[in-house]
């Protein structure tokens, strides 16, 4: 993967982020998604926000060796604090973190989003209370997909700050459009999911110590719904 050429997953995370817009790719490693996006022509600038210096001088220089380094910023910063006022940013990626990590990252800083961004998330897990955090904060998601890569099961949710927005609890669990839609893709992740929900209700049973009773139900309710939505 480079610049040039961008794994499934971002290509999929890319088709998400709207024709002409001012992109902030948080955490965004080598900058190698604002810096495609830029070369296609799709946005009009980015910026490209890491935490560690490491990446931060890996996406300096795919900016620098991709001379565009009028259209694309790559700061040094905490989360959102990436993002200036000026900017005029209109969408934000977060790839390839945990869910709870995308939403500390999002609640943390709630007073640098307008409200008028689009949301390109893809969580690595802990997809449930990030959209907890998109419903309570007003969030309607618009699309979701799930797609599988190096054996690996990619969620992607795409949300924009619409009003109040209510989800049950099995909707935030599995995703709302994903239940409507129920892709191959989907079923298969769930599939898979739910032989290792087998599996540790069956190792709870033959622990040494008593797992708390609250977890053990919790874990027989998932199963008890992934059941029912693959009958």
């Amino acid at each position: 993967m480079n610049e040039q050429t961008l794994s499934m997953r971002l290509e999929r995370v890319a088709a998400h982020v709207p024709l002409g817009a001012r992109l902030a790719d948080i955490g965004s490693d080598h900058a190698y998604l604002p810096v495609a996006l830029v070369r296609r022509g799709a946005i009009t600038a980015a910026v490209a926000g890491e935490v560690a210096l490491t990446p931060f001088a890996a996406a300096e220089r795919t900016v620098r060796e991709s001379e565009l380094e009028s259209q694309v910023t790559v700061r040094l910063a905490n989360g959102l604090e990436a993002i200036e006022p000026s900017d005029g940013i209109t969408a934000i990626s977060l790839c390839g973190m945990g869910g709870e990590t995308i939403r500390d990252i999002l609640d943390s800083a709630k007073a640098r989003l307008s409200g008028q961004e689009r949301l390109i998330l893809q969580p690595n897990g802990g997809e449930q209370p990030l959209r907890q955090w998109l419903m309570e904060n007003d969030y309607r998601i618009l699309c979701e997909e799930v797609l599988r890569e190096n054996r690996f099961d990619y969620e992607i949710i795409v949300a924009e700050r619409t009003g109040p927005v209510l989800y049950t609890a099995q909707e935030l669990y599995f995703g709302p459009l994903q239940l409507q839609s129920r892709s191959p893709a989907f079923l298969a992740k769930w599939q898979r999911l739910l032989r290792q929900k087998h599996k540790t209700l069956a190792s709870f049973a033959q622990a040494r110590q008593a797992v708390p009773e609250a977890k053990v139900q919790a874990v027989a309710r998932e199963v008890k719904w992934i059941t029912a939505l693959l009958a």
